[in-house]
């Protein structure tokens, strides 16, 4: 007998066999069926009708427009598998929303400056985990950290990866790459003699060489992105919110680096040159970019750079400015800044740069994250654009388009459900009424399901 022949013998053998292999049954595996009133797509940017998705083992098994009649799918009997419906009447459902640029580890307050001297990274990293939760209740599944002081934000990632504490998918940046005195010295602010000389280890570089020892340190850190600082920032204790604090060269070999390691890199910066120097030196997005030009748009739509306005980070500064919350310089610094993001966002969108959605969660409270959209709609931009922001185009830039930013078959069960119709009234974002993050219900009836 041929080998040939055998072969086609054992396929003929085994298909009988096959086709009475009957699939598992549903109540073996833990399903839920989620009944929608409306689901939002942001890859079409339409609301679509009545809708219901069925969710197993944490992944979306099928969407099936219209309702469905859940005794049908309710049988009984099988070991260890779970069966739930749930009604969302009235309510719109949509992929978990993606917060490209929070700070998990820090909420600020009228005594952060003090706190430096009081807190220990242990402090940080256990209030991180109060600010995870909020993040997931408000509907932020997936969330991009981007910058801490001592690497909490990793160990917060791990320990929600790990199942110990509830929180959104994290990607974070570690500790900030800055330059010396600038924006991400932790040591601003400081005596002379308590500033020490933070080096490439501690984020603070001055030289190309520099960049590349950051970046790699970031690495054996086990960080996810690099997170740098090429202008001055609002909060720190530093006179200027928009000088360029690195060079070109220093930023291009950070971007050369991080790209080796398969890091993307997201840049801070409020100035129009420090703008420029980004991106020319190849940033994967410019943050907050308050006093972004003509010719810096023109530039980040040439090279593809992605742009994270951050218009609550503005207006909430602005506002505690004159609740007399900082010092002198930064409050200057805060008035200065506050009025003109929503601006520049509404040109930006109406030049055509990518937009990306992003707060700076932690210069405000952890948890109001969505008050963002209705400030990006009065910046000028559309409701189902800003929800695509928050979405299919966050994914995209954390170059993770392939698991989130949509509910479809095969991917991770990440759904959350708003009352009404958020196309209608955007303000809808702010009263997040149902959470799944994998298949697992953390919000229901506008209440958390694990406390």
């Amino acid at each position: 007998m041929t080998m040939r022949l055998v072969l086609t013998l054992t396929v003929l053998l085994a298909l009988p066999a096959a086709a009475h292999v009957q699939p598992p049954s549903p109540t073996a595996h833990n399903v839920s069926i989620l009944h929608c009133a409306h689901l939002f797509d942001p890859v079409a940017g339409k609301l679509l009708g009545e809708t219901t998705v069925f969710v197993e083992d944490g992944h979306i098994r099928q969407i099936k427009p219209g309702a469905i009649d859940p005794a049908r799918y309710r049988t009984g009997g099988s070991a260890g598998g779970t069966f739930s419906y749930h009604d969302l009447a009235g309510q719109t459902c949509m992929p978990g929303l993606i917060d490209a640029h929070t700070h998990l580890t820090l909420q600020f307050s009228k005594s952060t400056y003090s706190d430096k001297f009081r807190l220990n990274p242990a402090d940080y990293a256990i209030r991180s985990t109060v600010y995870a939760k909020r993040t997931l209740l408000a509907g932020f599944t997936t969330v991009r950290n981007v910058g801490d002081t001592h690497n909490e934000s990793i160990a917060l990632r791990n320990a929600v990866n790990a199942g110990i504490v509830p929180g959104p998918h994290i990607f974070t940046a570690g500790q900030f790459v800055g330059t010396t005195g600038g924006h991400a010295d932790p040591t601003n602010g400081f005596r002379w003699d308590l500033q020490g000389d933070p080096g490439p280890k501690d984020g603070i570089i001055n030289s190309p060489t520099d960049a590349w020892k950051a970046v790699r340190q970031h690495y054996k850190d086990g960080a996810d992105l690099i997170k740098i600082m090429p202008s001055g920032g609002v909060l720190d204790e530093s006179a200027s919110s928009e000088n360029p604090q690195m060079t070109l060269a220093e930023i291009k070999a950070v971007v050369a680096a991080a790209h080796d390691y398969g890091f993307t890199v997201a840049a801070h910066a409020h100035g129009a040159e420090a703008i420029r120097r980004a991106v020319l030196g190849g940033v994967d997005s410019i943050e907050h970019g308050t006093f972004m030009n003509a010719e810096d748009m023109k530039l980040m739509k040439e090279h593809g750079t992605w742009y994270v306005p951050t218009i609550i980070a503005g207006q909430y500064v602005m506002a505690k400015a004159k609740e007399g919350w900082y010092p002198p310089q930064v409050a200057a610094k805060a008035e200065q800044v506050g009025p003109v993001i929503m601006a520049t966002a509404g040109k930006a969108y109406r030049a055509g740069v990518k937009i990306a959605f992003g707060t700076d969660a932690g210069v405000y409270p952890h948890g109001e994250n969505a008050k963002e959209f209705q400030y990006m709609v009065q910046a000028g931009m559309p409701p189902t654009f800003v929800l695509q922001a928050a979405t299919t185009h966050a994914a995209e830039l954390l170059h993770k388009q392939d698991q989130f930013g949509q509910i479809a078959v095969g991917r991770g069960a990440d759904v959350i459900a708003v009352p009404g119709n958020p196309l209608d009234d955007i303000t809808a974002m702010q009263h997040v009424t149902f959470v799944m993050k994998d298949g697992v219900i953390y919000k229901e009836d506008g209440k958390p399901t694990f406390l």
